[in-house]
């Protein structure tokens, strides 16, 4: 006799659930062979973990989705920040702006380079390096800068940061449903090897081929061993 195992995809589960309570309802009511108790936790069980599993895609979904909105924030941020300190430097080689006046920004003296912009926790800490760069040198008198301007820059950056704290809840709902799923899945196949065992012993005096297609039929999912025979029609009558 072949061996069973269990599914292990949530689409297997399921399949392998609805194939025994389909198999109640087409055998009647005076024929079934699982208990009503189980049928009642399978029929249950089956709801809610299809349900589940709708949730879990959405909010994978509506992470996704953020995710391509959040992309297009970020690079948003990184293009007016790196073309504001490309415009600093700039003025600061024309002279319109002090040399000195660089370390208010957090920026090398003498290098006019724009920083490294690759991750986001670069761009959170020049963006506010910049904005709070500006300010001080404004408020010491400084013409501010024009395109762009340092409130065109802080736009863009407030909404990138907005959207990494939304990107973050997304993250985490998603986390958390999928924490839900694992749960799932265990009682899933505790349920299912319930299943399973009733189906077995109800058709334990068959013979060996008429109890393996009995037991496929209610969903059981069986696998040979390397080298094991087969088992046919044929296999009854030895």
């Amino acid at each position: 006799m072949p061996y069973r195992r269990l599914p292990n995809t949530d689409q297997a589960r399921i399949r392998a659930l609805r194939a025994a309570l389909k198999m109640e309802e087409r055998v009647g009511f005076n024929n079934h062979i699982l208990s009503f108790k189980i049928v009642l936790d399978a029929k249950n069980f089956l709801s809610q973990y299809e349900a589940q599993q709708a949730i879990y895609h959405q909010s994978l979904e509506n992470q996704v989705n953020a995710n391509k909105k959040y992309q297009r924030m970020i690079s948003n941020a990184r293009m007016y920040i790196s073309h504001f300190i490309q415009v600093f430097n700039m003025a600061v080689v024309r002279g319109e702006i002090k040399q000195e006046h660089t370390k208010l920004y957090g920026l090398e003296t003498y290098h006019n380079t724009v920083p490294d912009l690759s991750t986001e926790q670069a761009v959170l800490e020049w963006g506010k390096k910049i904005i709070e760069g500006e300010a001080l040198r404004v408020g010491q008198g400084g013409l501010p800068i024009y395109n762009p301007t340092i409130a065109k820059v802080q736009v863009h950056y407030d909404v990138f940061r907005e959207y990494k704290a939304s990107q973050k809840m997304y993250q985490q709902t998603t986390s958390r449903k999928w924490e839900e799923m694992i749960a799932l899945r265990k009682q899933g196949d505790e349920l299912i090897v319930q299943l399973w065992n009733e189906i077995e012993e109800h058709f334990k005096n068959l013979k060996p081929y008429a109890r393996l297609m009995k037991c496929v039929e209610y969903g059981i999912i069986y696998y040979y061993r390397k080298g094991e025979k087969e088992l046919t029609p044929e296999s009854d009558q030895e």
